[in-house]
């Protein structure tokens, strides 16, 4: 896992919402670098790009947690437009990004491009952000290639629609699976610290600490564990 020191950079974020779902497309970056990345770009594009301008932000990459059309609707139009890498999902997603051509057709959002990442990611790689360094960690249940990434010096987390403030993401979508999603949050992303703040891909900022307590999906008494 990233290694924290007192001259380790933080990550500095900005969140816009996107897409008529209300997605929270997080602007990312590294203060010593003001090099950046979107993650989840899920539409929009011309308001995220602004965004990054407005911030003196240059985009270098973009990151993806899984391949739903309002987390990845617009990442093939910006990498395309910036010449830029796309970095994940995990690969047992690409069905799903395979499949936002007929989603954007069946929501009635704008015409959307499927594509293949430079880069898919497993369980324990790390992708950099600028001098920042983030752990990725693979949390099926909501989609089975599901990844989360984590800035330990931060204390923060990029959740995606794996967890929200009071909720949990759903499972009855193709290869959702509701074990596998408990099994992620209280195994990987709880055992990070009660202290962890978290972006979630929609709603407002959480704790993992808060919702360990509080989450009536996936709390300690939801679930009949130990305090």
């Amino acid at each position: 896992m990233t290694t924290m020191t007192d001259q380790t950079p933080r990550l500095h974020c900005e969140i816009n919402p996107v897409t008529p779902f209300q997605q929270n497309c997080s602007l990312i970056w590294c203060p010593e670098t003001m090099k950046g990345a979107l993650v989840d770009a899920g539409g929009e594009p011309d308001r995220l790009l602004e965004a990054a301008k407005r911030r003196g932000v240059t985009l270098e990459k973009l990151l993806v947690t899984h391949g739903h059309l309002d987390h990845a609707g617009a990442v093939m139009d910006i990498a395309e437009t910036l010449g830029l890498p796309i970095e994940g999902p995990h690969e047992d997603d690409k069905f799903w990004i395979d499949g936002m051509p007929a989603a954007a057709r069946q929501y009635g959002f704008p015409p959307s491009r499927s594509f293949t990442p430079d880069r898919w990611l497993q369980d324990g790689d790390q992708v950099t952000v600028g001098n920042l360094v983030l752990d990725v960690i693979h949390c099926p249940g909501h989609t089975p290639g599901h990844v989360v990434f984590y800035h330990a010096p931060s204390k923060a987390a990029l959740v995606g629609d794996v967890l929200f403030q009071g909720s949990i993401g759903r499972t009855d979508f193709p290869r959702g699976n509701h074990t596998d999603l408990i099994r992620s949050i209280r195994d990987k992303l709880f055992p990070l610290g009660d202290d962890i703040t978290f972006v979630p891909g929609h709603g407002p900022l959480s704790t993992f600490g808060q919702e360990r307590v509080n989450n009536p999906f996936v709390s300690d008494r939801a679930v009949g564990a130990g305090g």
